[in-house]
């Protein structure tokens, strides 16, 4: 048994079982990686898929428990080569952060500036996605941490730390009516057409709980994955906008104004997710506790060490 099959083996299932782009991302041919499969096979003495001719059809009950073992061993190999890099050279090496736009664009830049100035040989790469894609990036694997608002909890595979706390605003252009209320309601924002979040972004299902407990149905005519699409509609007149309260930047959105929204809403809670099996280089770390004060190295070990 090779770390290679096993290499193979896991990105035939992440690929939905497609050989030829498992093959493409592994800058290998196909037929080397259904050899390498079968061998594994003959020596384990089950099928791990089932085929039709050449084809990759379905993974066998076997082959499920299989890929889970597989994925650990995998985790645990490059824990052994994070472990070697801490102690090799413990100011070098990459960091890997999987977020959302909204996070990327406006909650990260001071900690990242920090970051690169105290650890300048330390490669940083921001994945951005929805929330699924954030957390799956971190159980595969591919990135360290994520941080995100929804939807990390779902994955029992993740270590959950709260950062803080956040609210949203309304943004409407210039004299709009909503700026001569002395409070905003939820009836008033009723009234207008609705431009915010997919719902799969940034606290969307508080906004909708929010609505559903007055009886109210909002009118949302345009849904975007990031604050910046959503205040460009804004300005071109398509309606009033509900996004997070960090994204409306006064000197850059001059061309819009803003009203606090933070009483029509519940908080929603950005988190980092981390891997329970995953091996922490001391300058992950140092990105957390810049990023989250609260959150050092003693919490950080206490919050692995209680889910594990």
């Amino acid at each position: 048994m090779k770390l290679q099959q096993l290499r193979y083996l896991c990105e035939v299932a992440n690929q939905g079982l497609n050989l030829s782009k498992a093959a493409e991302v592994l800058h290998t041919s196909q037929p080397g990686i259904s050899k390498q499969i079968r061998l594994l096979e003959n020596e384990l003495g089950v099928d791990i898929f089932v085929r039709n001719g050449k084809r990759v059809v379905e993974t066998t009950p076997p082959g499920r428990a299989i890929l889970d073992i597989a994925e650990r061993m995998l985790r645990d190999a490059k824990n052994l080569k994070q472990v070697g890099q801490e102690f090799a050279n413990e100011a070098s090496g990459s960091l890997t952060i999987a977020t959302t736009h909204t996070q990327a664009r406006y909650a990260l830049p001071s900690a990242v500036q920090h970051f690169t100035a105290r650890y300048p040989k330390v490669k940083l790469i921001l994945h951005q996605g929805n929330p699924t894609q954030i957390a799956e990036l971190v159980t595969s694997g591919v990135a360290d941490i994520a941080i995100a608002t929804e939807a990390l909890e779902l994955f029992d595979e993740l270590v959950m730390l709260s950062c803080y706390q956040w609210n949203r605003c309304v943004v409407v252009p210039p004299r709009h009516p909503l700026l001569k209320l002395s409070q905003l309601t939820l009836e008033a924002l009723a009234e207008y057409p609705i431009i915010t979040y997919d719902f799969a972004f940034t606290g969307r299902s508080k906004i909708n709980q929010a609505f559903e407990a007055k009886g109210l149905t909002p009118n949302v005519v345009l849904t975007a994955i990031d604050a910046d699409v959503i205040k460009t509609y804004v300005e071109l007149g398509l309606g009033v906008g509900i996004l997070a309260k960090m994204a409306f930047e006064p000197r850059r959105d001059r061309h819009l104004r803003s009203i606090d929204a933070s009483h029509l809403f519940e908080p929603s809670t950005t988190r980092i997710g981390i891997s329970r099996n995953s091996y922490l280089r001391g300058y992950v770390y140092d990105f957390i506790e810049i990023f989250a004060p609260h959150l050092d190295h003693a919490a950080i070990t206490a919050a692995m060490k209680e889910r594990s």
